[in-house]
């Protein structure tokens, strides 16, 4: 007995047994993924997660993520909540004194936005007050006579006159790191930076900011963005989302099928189906340990449409047989055996175009593509289960007037109906006029082609909400005030943090050679000084490190240092100036040593310094910076106020010790800690903040890429290199990653997918023919995504690969069905107009369903689930209407080559079909292997054309066997050679 007889047999016989069995597991999983989360102590098991941090796209070892929270942790980084205040009403903005005063109650409000404050036990979790950039947290830095500066707080308190408000605004404009950043540089506009400890507590401190600023009065405007609002801010919404879409996505496609069937009992079974499914799939996805993210969330909006798919089709089919059997048990035996196995393969075929997304680099969409691929085989599983045993449950009374045309037979086409009038026109006119459906599939997949080649990849997780969106507004009116409000990092810092000492002391012993001509000493004098820097080869031989070859100059220098000294003493009045002259050269090559001793401390060398300006010029000029900070910034303002504030001095010391004497200068200021925000604590390594006015990642690369150039044409001295983090610029990372992970797998699912084609048709040509319309409809919708300048953002580029499993579907049915109807007519000419029938009409509701079952994403305020739905509905719809016309139109003109005289159907007996596929399995093979594996191309090439050409002489040898050259088959001999499914 074949799998699928017994299953149905198994499911009609036993209908409590069934749908019982269903239900308690269902409950199961609905009680393991719900209790941990409301009681989380109750079961060892895991609780409901969710995670919307586009850092987690990227695998934890993932290099680039690596370095990123290394960096963060040398220079002490963490991630900000961005407040805007602007006033367009008062003349000089928001310095004015009732304006600062709620700027100053705020920012004391926000130090306490920690621990208990924000529903946490952990009393340091929260904002960190001491890192918060606010008027009243931040250092006026001022001079305080020759080689002093005075450190005073920018707005102790909230000022009580007009003039101390404009007077604020004014000392901050003369501060490089506060001008553009925490102060407009039109001067009506203020932003407070809040650090947090941890990110996905921002939605916690976003929402009882807006809460204290809806206390205020005035004519301020309050903006509240940053990329971890964003993000958090998009993870609670999801969730309401989710419980929004999925029911509304219900309501839709049980409306349809009441319009389709008009059996609310009988179409009730799909819809608690739907919700099992939904429940067990979401149940296991929590139970074994994942988190919801982004993806994830859309999983009930995927399952809900497919998991009524083979649904529509039985009860399509049961709906134009009962009348011809009146016994739902006959009736849905014959439905399950004429469906079983086109429902088995659009199922395994959906499975596979999600399951690709497992071999994608990115967690989040691995996760999704797998637990959707498990939803679909659940969905095909239970379908052919419990909607059998369901109906059996249904007396036999209440399916009297159920069916197409009551009372007569099932192969009287239901002519009367607007659909069958339409389907019927369609049959007719892709049969007379084929060769124009074909010219304008053609003329669609040029145009494809071209919009294609247009597309741009971009995403910005602020985009992600509507331009109406609160945090949307913030992003637009900060943005427009301020430097930027999207962070970014310039990491500069040695190859090694061990400097290779060979090269070391060579350059040391050139550096003293030159520094020794260039002093005053008498010619014949050097030789001794010379004789110091000839030693540097023998002194390196005895050294362990750079320092312990200092030590041992400076123990010579010194050495010889007192010698000239005490020559002095004894010197008489007329060898005074030569030993003067000598002590003099000595002193100055003393300090020349010493001075190598802080060259280890590479940002306190000028030249180091000088190149981070230059940086930051070349940053300005990118036209996507609005604003760059860094410990240049710092040690020029520190060295203006120290020479009296003269604008003169507003640059980089010309040495070492004049660098070191700003910079300890700055540590007596109220907040020291700074500096280390900017450099490390050994001074060899340095962060340049770069605030980006945009989120786009078009932006961020094209800032990497000019700054990747400028520092390639002009190298950093010191033997620095750099390196970019920060959360803008991972968001380009795992994007670019996304991008050619979506476009493996979608070649490597569109392989598997035609291979299954081929093996399920018993033919190359079959199964290529199977993919044309998904192929012409995919390639329209992409390349429409190119002509309108869509961006190819995280949605766009997941739905191809998504939509491909789903939308062959239509296919399958329809070439299994015209098969079928080609076998009793034995022309297309008689059998076209069959299929037309109820076959075309089954296809056509799965479309509409499937199709319509996504538009309730359109109504979310969040962008991404727009997308989805846009896209799922045009995808699926365009691909059930281009199966309905593109493939009769191609069956009208390669009939001869489809239905030959031979109709044997076994792989080893054509050729053609044997070498095709063993190409595409190559094919498949190989691109999926190098995605898993990172294996070369070049490797892969060969061992994937040697498959194919022993597979080329295996078919050839196989297909001249005397068994394929005897008669050919009859319809019901291939019927019974067929697999036993």
């Amino acid at each position: 007995m074949r799998f699928g007889i017994w299953l149905t047999q198994t499911s009609v016989s036993h209908p409590r047994m069934i749908i019982g069995g269903t239900g308690m597991i269902a409950v199961a999983f609905l009680l393991a993924a719900g209790l941990p989360t409301l009681f989380p102590d109750a079961l060892p098991l895991s609780p409901v997660r969710v995670d919307t941090d586009p850092e987690n796209m990227l695998s934890s070892d993932e290099p680039v993520r690596v370095f990123h929270n290394r960096m963060k942790e040398v220079f002490d980084l963490n991630e900000m909540v961005v407040v805007g205040v602007v006033n367009n009403v008062h003349p000089e903005g928001v310095f004015n004194v009732d304006s600062l005063r709620r700027i100053y109650e705020l920012t004391e409000y926000a130090r306490t936005l920690r621990g208990e404050t924000i529903g946490l036990d952990d009393p340091q979790a929260g904002v960190i007050p001491r890192d918060i950039i606010a008027p009243s947290t931040v250092d006026n830095i001022e001079q305080g006579g020759l080689g002093e500066v005075s450190f005073e707080w920018l707005m102790p308190a909230p000022p009580e006159t007009e003039a101390e408000a404009v007077a604020v605004r004014d000392k901050a404009m003369r501060i490089p790191f506060l001008k553009g950043t925490m102060v407009a540089e039109s001067g009506k506009a203020v932003a407070l930076y809040l650090p947090l400890t941890s990110k996905d507590l921002s939605y916690r401190v976003y929402s009882r900011l807006r809460a204290r600023i809806a206390e205020f009065e005035g004519d301020d405007e309050w903006h509240i963005t940053g990329l971890p609002v964003a993000n958090d801010t998009f993870g609670v919404e999801m969730f309401v989302q989710m419980a929004i879409s999925a029911p509304l996505a219900m309501l839709v496609i049980f409306l349809l099928m009441v319009y389709f069937f008009r059996k609310p009992v009988l179409i009730i079974a799909p819809m608690i189906l739907a919700l099992v499914i939904v429940i067990i799939n979401m149940g296991l996805l929590v139970v074994t340990g994942n988190t919801i993210h982004i993806m994830s969330s859309m999983i009930p909006i995927f399952i809900m449409p497919i998991s009524i798919l083979d649904s529509i089709h039985i009860l399509s089919e049961f709906f134009d047989r009962y009348q011809q059997f009146k016994d739902r048990r006959k009736t849905i035996e014959h439905v399950m055996d004429s469906l079983f196995m086109a429902m088995l393969y659009t199922s395994l075929t959906s499975a596979a175009g999600f399951a690709s997304l497992a071999i994608t680099p990115i967690p989040p969409v691995q996760v999704f593509g797998i637990f959707v691929a498990i939803g679909v085989l659940l969905a095909w599983f239970l379908t052919v289960t419990f909607l059998p045993a369901f109906i059996m449950l249904i007396p036999e009374r209440s399916l009297e007037k159920f069916g197409a045309a009551a009372g007569a037979h099932a192969d009287e086409e239901a002519e009367d109906t607007a659909l069958a009038r339409i389907l019927g026109a369609v049959g007719r006119f892709t049969y007379a006029r084929a060769k124009y459906v074909l010219a304008a599939a053609a003329l669609i997949t040029a145009i494809a082609i071209y919009g294609i080649t247009q597309i741009t990849v971009n995403d910005n997780p602020t985009r992600w909400f509507k331009a109406s969106h609160p945090i949307r507004v913030a992003d637009r009116v900060l943005n427009e005030h301020f430097g930027g409000t999207y962070m970014a990092y310039l990491a500069l810092r040695p190859e090694s943090d061990e400097e290779d000492l060979d090269t070391y002391a060579a350059d040391l012993e050139q550096r003293m050679r030159e520094h020794i001509q260039a002093s005053d000493m008498p010619e014949n004098g050097r030789d001794e000084l010379l004789a110091v820097a000839d030693a540097v080869p023998a002194l390196t031989t005895e050294s362990e490190s750079v320092d312990t070859l200092l030590e041992h100059l400076t123990v010579r220098v010194e050495a010889a240092l007192d010698t000239a000294l005490n020559a002095l003493m004894e010197a008489d009045a007329d060898d005074m100036d030569a030993v003067e002259a000598r002590v003099d050269a000595w002193e100055a090559l003393q300090t020349f040593v010493d001075l190598e001793g802080q060259r280890g401390e590479l940002f306190k060398q000028p030249e180091a310094l000088a190149y981070i300006e230059d940086l930051q010029t070349a940053l300005a000029g990118t036209g996507a910076v609005g604003k760059s900070n860094s410990i240049t910034d710092i040690v020029k303002t520190v060295y203006r106020e120290l020479m009296e504030g003269d604008e003169a001095y507003f640059r980089v010391p010309d040495n070492s010790r004049a660098v070191a004497q700003c910079l300890m200068t700055y540590e007596s200021s109220h907040r020291p800690h700074d500096l280390y925000h900017f450099i490390s604590h050994d001074y060899r390594k340095s962060s340049t903040w770069i605030q980006l006015t945009s989120g786009n990642n078009q932006d961020m690369k094209a800032v990497q890429e000019a700054m990747d150039a400028y520092i390639a044409a002009n190298p950093p001295p010191l033997g620095l290199t750099h390196q970019w983090f920060g959360l803008t610029y991972i968001n380009v990372v795992w994007q670019e990653k996304m991008v050619m992970g979506m476009l493996q797998a979608f070649l490597g699912s569109f392989l598997v997918v035609l291979f299954m084609m081929i093996v399920l048709f018993r033919s190359g040509l079959w199964g290529l023919l199977s993919m044309a319309p998904l192929t012409v409809t995919i390639g329209l919708i992409y390349g429409v995504v190119g002509l309108v300048g869509k961006d190819y953002d995280m949605p766009v580029a997941v739905l191809s690969s998504l939509t491909l499993g789903l939308a062959v579907d239509f296919a399958i049915h329809f070439l299994s069905r015209s098969r079928d109807m080609y076998a009793q007519k034995k022309s297309w000419a008689a059998a076209f107009p069959l299929m037309f029938g109820e076959p075309a009409r089954a296809i056509t509701r799965n479309v509409a369903a499937v199709a319509i079952g996504f538009t309730p994403l359109l109504a979310a305020p969040l962008v991404p689930y727009n997308t989805v739905g846009v896209f799922m509905a045009a995808i699926l719809g365009a691909s059930g209407v281009a199966t309905l016309f593109l493939l009769p139109a191609l069956i009208r003109y390669l009939e001869p080559l489809l239905f030959p005289a031979n109709r044997l159907c076994q792989l080893t007996c054509r050729c053609g079909t044997c070498v095709v596929t063993a190409a595409v399995a190559a094919a498949a093979v190989a691109i999926n292997i190098q995605q898993l594996l990172n294996a070369t191309w070049t490797l892969l090439s060969l061992v994937s054309l040697l498959v194919v050409l022993i597979a080329a002489g295996f078919c050839y040898a196989m297909s001249r066997r005397q068994k394929c050259l005897g008669p050919a088959f009859d319809e019901e001999a291939n019927k019974e050679d067929a697999p036993d499914v």
